[in-house]
């Protein structure tokens, strides 16, 4: 797969993502953070698990199981820290606020993991950034702790693309990885749900659309998708691409939940349209060097 194939995947991620942040909301009517994030990967790892079948047998270099280990945990943070951020802030300020990953990747694959940004890989995360910040209602907007902890999430998920990428190059086995990240959530989320949140039979029934919606699409397609996309393009390219969440998490804001998009926010989804086809347009070039070996 060429790497503009790839970053061309990511955009429909990016959309199940996006739309997907508005179940992320309403879901806590229903079930309290952790008890949400469990069943939802619950509900994804068992869409994947049995599709693990078809890498069965297949041989892993040395270092793979504490990669997965790795990519795993810091899948969990990161879910765990967004849906836990949905408590107190809006579904169009997290979707831009989470979507400040797109320059810390950028800055960690360069730190972590030695995949130096060129001047269209700044120039596509600059005009992301500052597109995502229009469609949150600009610097004036107020932050509260729940926007830190967008902001926070943000950090922790540029730290799993990073990992998550060298993860696949060296390994592959995207229906392993996905479902090892998934199921592993739910093993870390699901107990604290049952004995310290509102976790039962009732509000499961309660949550019953919310749960599917994220479950199938916003879980297991969106993040199975871009685990496979990985393999075959940077994590720099893959967060600006997958930014893209914040206009579709504005516009199904708009739609299921009132959320007005202002003539601002919309010059921002422009800018974050323009940077990912300017990226697109781009792909096929050498601009950064893909590392084969994951740490």
């Amino acid at each position: 797969m060429s790497k503009a194939r790839a970053n061309c995947l990511l955009l429909p991620a990016a959309a199940f993502r996006g739309f997907g942040n508005v179940a992320q909301k309403t879901v806590l009517d229903h079930l309290d953070p952790l008890s949400a994030v469990g069943m939802r990967c619950l509900i994804a790892g068992l869409l994947v698990v049995l599709l693990t079948m078809l890498e069965r047998g297949r041989r892993f270099g040395s270092g793979y199981r504490m990669s997965l280990v790795r990519v795993s945990a810091l899948f969990s943070i990161s879910i765990v820290i967004q849906q836990t951020a949905y408590l107190g802030t809006s579904v169009t300020n997290a979707s831009f606020l989470v979507n400040t990953a797109t320059v810390m990747t950028a800055l960690a694959a360069w730190f972590l993991a030695g995949e130096r940004p060129t001047a269209i890989v700044w120039l596509v995360a600059g005009i992301t950034l500052v597109g995502a910040l229009l469609l949150s209602g600009g610097l004036a907007a107020s932050f509260s702790q729940s926007d830190l902890a967008a902001i926070f999430s943000a950090g922790c998920y540029a730290l799993w693309m990073v990992k998550l990428g060298r993860h696949m190059r060296a390994h592959g086995a995207p229906v392993t990885a996905a479902a090892a990240q998934y199921l592993g959530a739910t093993i870390i989320t699901l107990p604290f749900g049952a004995l310290q949140g509102n976790l039962s039979l009732a509000t499961i029934g309660d949550a019953g659309p919310e749960l599917a919606a994220l479950g199938i699409f916003s879980t297991a397609a969106a993040f199975g998708i871009q685990t496979i996309a990985q393999r075959f393009t940077s994590a720099s390219h893959a967060a600006v691409v997958v930014s893209a969440e914040s206009v579709f998490g504005a516009i199904g804001a708009a739609i299921f939940l009132g959320e007005r998009l202002s003539p601002v926010g919309a010059v921002g989804a422009v800018f974050v349209f323009a940077a990912i086809t300017l990226l697109s347009l781009s792909a096929d070039r050498s601009e950064i060097s893909l590392p084969a070996a994951a740490d």
